[in-house]
């Protein structure tokens, strides 16, 4: 059964240990395009179904997600001593899991990091490298006034380009009020994933709720979206939704599922 909005919301800090990490993610840009949810469907595991919502034309759609930011004093719990920063971007689907909660299903992450390996060859996660220009600019009331984020890797390219507004996600198409919106699109506390040998994995996060603003995308072309045939190639994102920090926890190693 879904957690309500206000129970998401409130779940309590988890106390870290071990590999669970700690991070602060900086200049941060959730990219929201809505998409054909069969197109979607076919990319999911069968016992993982796309999020689908209705639009303000009549239309059913899914959404996917592409998330940058830059992990700042990144650390794990066993050893919090040892800190790393580093821009990433996560390429996310908003699904409902095997269980029939609100999930997201990862298509893979690109880090610009040497840290990439571990993820990938410890825990068969599908992160990828990728040599990643992530500039952003913002005012003192944390309106963005520049966003420029590019990638290029033999995966997740991208070439983005964001202007944020001092406007809050009030209410954005699909979705409700600006609850039901943060807690599909800004507070999925589950993630799922393919391995690299083929099973599927799951991990959790934490973090405190989000106070984004709007944002504008003068351009936003993500490879993985557009590859997958996902999103036509200059397509305008349902939404933008920009951040200037927020503290995250990942609670690891992800479980292997089968």
């Amino acid at each position: 059964m879904d957690l309500t909005a206000a129970e998401a919301f409130a779940r309590p800090r988890p106390r870290l240990t071990g590999f669970d990490a700690s991070t602060t993610l900086e200049d941060l840009a959730i990219v929201t395009f809505d998409v054909d949810p069969e197109r979607l469907a076919t990319l999911l595991p069968a016992s993982v179904t796309p999020e689908v919502r209705t639009l303000d034309s009549g239309t059913q759609r899914g959404f996917v997600s592409a998330v940058s930011f830059r992990d700042r004093d990144f650390r794990f719990a066993g050893a919090s001593w040892l800190r790393v920063s580093f821009a990433q971007t996560n390429y996310r689907a908003y699904v409902r899991g095997p269980d029939g909660r609100r999930a997201v299903w990862f298509f893979g992450t690109t880090l610009d990091s040497p840290l990439v390996a571990l993820p990938r060859h410890l825990w068969r996660m599908p992160w990828h490298g990728g040599a990643t220009t992530l500039e952003a600019e913002w005012a003192a009331d944390d309106v963005c006034r520049r966003y420029r984020h590019r990638c290029e890797g033999t995966w997740g390219g991208a070439d983005v380009e964001l202007v944020g507004t001092p406007e809050r996600a009030d209410r954005l198409d699909g979705f409700v009020d600006a609850d039901d919106a943060a807690h599909v699109l800004t507070h999925p506390l589950d993630g799922w994933f393919r391995r690299t040998d083929g099973g599927r994995g799951r991990y959790s996060v934490w973090h405190g709720r989000m106070q984004p603003r709007l944002g504008i995308a003068r351009r936003a072309h993500y490879a993985v979206f557009e590859d997958a045939g996902l999103v036509s190639a200059g397509a305008a994102p349902h939404s933008v939704l920009l951040q200037h920090e927020i503290d995250f926890d990942v609670i690891l190693p992800p479980v292997q599922v089968d």
